[in-house]
C-alpha cells in the first residue's frame, strides 16, 4: 500500500450468511409512535424483542448486561428469554412477585453478570466469535451506559476487532446532557471519539427509533448476511441510544433516507416541509446538522428561527460523523490514486442553500470530524469539558447546546456572512436570556 498499491485485504473465516430476519420486526418502527414518546434505549430493546422471536435466528441472540437491565428497560426479556444461570434459580429474588421477575434458567438466553464490565466484555469476545471458533454464528448485543463502554473497556474492543467479532455495542443512557443528577462519572460527552480509533467499530448516533431501526437491518446484512463488494463484514457496530422519552416520527417517504441513514447523513425536513411560515421571500437559510437527541433541540431551534427570526432552516440527521469522515477519507486516497470520487458528505450538502451548523451531545470534537469537506461555511456547537449534575435543561443551557443557544449561533452565523443583522444576535442573547 505504501508503494502505491491497494491495501491488504484483512483475513477473514467463513461464515454462511443467516436467513434475515422477518421484514415485519423492521417496518414497524417506520410509522412511528405517535403521540407517545419512546427513548431511543427503550426503541432498541423492543426491537430486539421482536427479533429474538424470529424462528430461525432468534435463538442466535445473545443480550449481555451488567447490572442496569431494569434501567434499559429489558425486564420485558425475562419471562421470555431468561436470565443465564447454570445451577437454574437458586434463589427467591425480591422481585418475585413481579409478573416480570428476575428469572434465572439453566437454558437461560440473557447474560447478567452483574457490575463488571470487564467480564461482559469478554461474554460479548466469546460470542461475537463463536462463528469461527465453534461454526455456529451468534449475534451478541452489550447494552452499557455508554460511559462505561469505551471509557472502562477500549482495550477489549481493539481485542474484539483484532479477533474480527461481529454484533452490537450499544452505549445507553448516552451523551453528555441526557443522564443527569447521577454524578458526572455518567456524563459521555465522548465516548464516540474513542470509538472513532478502532477501525472495526461502526459508530451512529442515531437519533429516531426508525434509525435505530435501519441500522440494526443493515448490521445484519453486513455482519451474517450478504456483505456488498468490499464491504469488510469484519466490524462491529457501536450505537448510542437515550434514556429520554421523545416523540418518535414516522421515517420520511422521501427517496435516499434508508441510505443517508447507513452512510451517515439525510435531509430529515425543510423548514417549508415543516409547515413552518418564513414570510419574506429571500429569507435567509441555513443548514442545521444534528445527531442523536440533539435533533431534537435542533428542531425546536427551526421552529424559533422562523418564527421569531425569519430564518428559513432545513435539518438534517447525522446519524454518523465518524462514517462520514472514513467515507471522506477513502474519497481522498482515491484521488490520489487518479480515481474520481466525491465525499458523501459532499454529494449530500452540494447546492444547500447557506452556511452550516452542526449540533451534538457531544465534544464538538465529534461533528468536527467531517468540517473539511464540507463546501459552505461551518460551525459547530457540543458539550465540551466536565458533565454538570443538574437538569437537562440546565445542563443544555450551560453548555450552550438548547435550542435557544442553537437560534443564537445560527444568527451569529449568518450575521458574518451579512445575511442577518449583527444587532439580531444581540437582542436574541439578551431575549434568551443567554
Amino acid at each position: 500500500a505504501a508503494l502505491g498499491g491497494p491495501a491488504p485485504a484483512r483475513r477473514t473465516h467463513a461464515l454462511a450468511p443467516l436467513p434475515a430476519p422477518a421484514e415485519k420486526a423492521f417496518a414497524s418502527f417506520d410509522k412511528g409512535s405517535g403521540s407517545q414518546s419512546v427513548a431511543t434505549t427503550m426503541a432498541f430493546v423492543r426491537l430486539v424483542k421482536d427479533l429474538v422471536r424470529d424462528k430461525q435466528t432468534g435463538r442466535r441472540w445473545v443480550p449481555i448486561v451488567p447490572d442496569e437491565a431494569r434501567t434499559f428497560g429489558m425486564e420485558s426479556l425475562f419471562p421470555s428469554l431468561g436470565i443465564y444461570s447454570p445451577k437454574g434459580q437458586t434463589y427467591e429474588p425480591v422481585d418475585r412477585d413481579q409478573l416480570m421477575y428476575y428469572k434465572e434458567a439453566q437454558d437461560g438466553q440473557i447474560l447478567n453478570e452483574g457490575i463488571t464490565e470487564a467480564g461482559s466484555m469478554a461474554d460479548f469476545i466469546a460470542a461475537s466469535t463463536s462463528y469461527a471458533t465453534h461454526g455456529e454464528a451468534m449475534i451478541p448485543f452489550y447494552i452499557f451506559y455508554s460511559m462505561f463502554g469505551w471509557q472502562r473497556t477500549a482495550d477489549q474492543m481493539w481485542q474484539l476487532g483484532d479477533q474480527l467479532g461481529r454484533g452490537f455495542l450499544v452505549g445507553a443512557t448516552a451523551g453528555r446532557t441526557t443522564l443527569t443528577g447521577e454524578g458526572l462519572q455518567h456524563a459521555d460527552g465522548h465516548s464516540p471519539v474513542i470509538a472513532a480509533t478502532n477501525p472495526a467499530a461502526l459508530t451512529y448516533d442515531p437519533a429516531f427509533a426508525y434509525e435505530v431501526a435501519a441500522i440494526v437491518r443493515d448490521g445484519l446484512r453486513r455482519m451474517y448476511g450478504e456483505a456488498a463488494p468490499g464491504e469488510d463484514p469484519n466490524v462491529f457496530y457501536y450505537l448510542t441510544v437515550y434514556n429520554e422519552p421523545m416523540p418518535q416520527p414516522a421515517k420520511p417517504a422521501a427517496p435516499g433516507v434508508d441510505e443517508g441513514i447507513v452512510k451517515g447523513l439525510y435531509r430529515f425536513n425543510t423548514a417549508e416541509s415543516a409547515g413552518l411560515d418564513v414570510q419574506a421571500a429571500n429569507a435567509p437559510r441555513i443548514q442545521l446538522l444534528a445527531s442523536g437527541t440533539a435533533i431534537h433541540w435542533t428542531l425546536q431551534a427551526q421552529k424559533l428561527l422562523a418564527e421569531e427570526w425569519g430564518v428559513a432552516a432545513d435539518v438534517w440527521s447525522a446519524t454518523s460523523w465518524t462514517e462520514l469522515r472514513r467515507d471522506a477519507l477513502e474519497a481522498d486516497a482515491a484521488l490520489l490514486r487518479g480515481e474520481e470520487r466525491v465525499p458523501y458528505v459532499r454529494q449530500v450538502l452540494h447546492g444547500a442553500e447557506g452556511p452550516v451548523l452542526a449540533v451534538s451531545d457531544y465534544m464538538r470534537q465529534v461533528p468536527d470530524q467531517i468540517a473539511q469537506w464540507v463546501e459552505q461555511d461551518y460551525s459547530s456547537l457540543g458539550a465540551d469539558g466536565f458533565g454538570l449534575s443538574d437538569t437537562r435543561e440546565a445542563a443544555r443551557r450551560h453548555f450552550g447546546v438548547d435550542a435557544e443557544s442553537v437560534v443564537v449561533a445560527a444568527l451569529a452565523q449568518l450575521a458574518r456572512r451579512g445575511e442577518a443583522q449583527a444587532s439580531a444576535v444581540k437582542e436574541a442573547r439578551e431575549r434568551y436570556g443567554l
